[in-house]
């Protein structure tokens, strides 16, 4: 989840596709209860337009009573994009929102200057057994909103733009793909959207944006004859038109934008482009300077 702490990802398949710039294996960590695998950053790639963190969150299965509980915990010059295939989580944070999130939703709670909050499976969820699978990503906030007011947005399932036809769903979560514009607001060119494909649908990626990436969430597709499963982020070069060939039944993300305003320093929950705000953050969450998140009674100590 958003505060957990990973190794970097390492570079892993072979390509042999000119368009296909890296290939990138998420390095997992196992939380317990649950795993995450990190695809941004990496040690071969910082950010693919404006995100610098994907996170696969599961898939995974909680007994009766069961969850996560993600404890209060501070970010700024960020926004934090959830979105899940399966399952429920609960967000509170330090403006006082307390939502829900399902599959199909997205929440986009945009840090600024500094926010607060906490991520846990609701008390009605563990009431019985549950799953958990989804996708949490960090967008870099370009450098004149890096101290912005925080903010929060929920877009329920039905607001969000879909293109359907020939094997082929796609659900638009940010910003603008196939001629349509996602109701989510963001002040950088981007797009991001989840594509889930039959057998031999063919779905193509044009050049519209600099920086391009798919991450293969299930399933299999072809690239130019190269075949990927999944697990795999596949960042391509500028300019080429791409065709994904789903191979199976596949579930893909497409992701990416404009190149940002310039790279950003990364130190736990923090992103920014001055390093010495950084160490700000760090000194204001330390003499608990951060406001506090309403009904939580715990937080997660910076790390020494």
């Amino acid at each position: 989840m958003s505060n957990s702490e990973h190794d970097d990802p390492i570079a892993g398949d072979a390509w042999s596709c000119d368009a296909i710039e890296s290939v990138i294996v998420p390095r997992a960590r196992d939380l317990g209860s649950f795993s995450v695998r990190r695809a941004l950053p990496s040690t071969r790639k910082q950010m693919v337009g404006p995100f610098i963190f994907f996170d696969e969150m599961g898939p995974a299965e909680f007994l009766l009573g069961q969850g996560i509980d993600i404890r209060p915990h501070p970010h700024i010059g960020l926004s934090t994009v959830t979105y899940l295939f399966d399952g429920a989580l609960m967000h509170r944070d330090s403006l006082g929102v307390v939502q829900e999130i399902k599959p199909g939703a997205v929440n986009v709670m945009t840090s600024g200057r500094g926010i607060v909050h906490s991520e846990r499976t609701g008390s009605e969820t563990r009431a019985a057994t549950s799953r958990l699978f989804g996708i949490q990503t960090w967008v870099a906030l370009p450098k004149t909103h890096e101290e912005s007011d925080p903010a929060f947005d929920h877009i329920d399932q039905a607001e969000l733009s879909r293109i359907t036809g020939e094997g082929k769903s796609v659900r638009l979560i940010m910003g603008s793909l196939y001629g349509e514009t996602s109701p989510v607001k963001f002040p950088w060119d981007i797009f991001y959207a989840e594509a889930v494909l039959a057998p031999g649908a063919v779905l193509p990626l044009d050049p519209a944006y600099d920086e391009r990436a798919v991450y293969v969430v299930s399933g299999e597709i072809d690239i130019a004859g190269d075949i990927f499963g999944s697990g795999r982020l596949l960042i391509f070069k500028p300019g080429d038109r791409i065709s994904i060939l789903a191979t199976s039944n596949a579930r893909i993300m497409l992701l990416g934008g404009e190149p940002m305003d310039g790279p950003r320093h990364i130190w736990w929950n923090f992103v920014s482009s001055r390093k010495e705000r950084i160490d700000q953050a760090k000194a204001e969450w330390r003499a608990g300077k951060f406001s506090s998140v309403p009904g939580e009674h715990e937080f997660i100590p910076l790390p020494e």
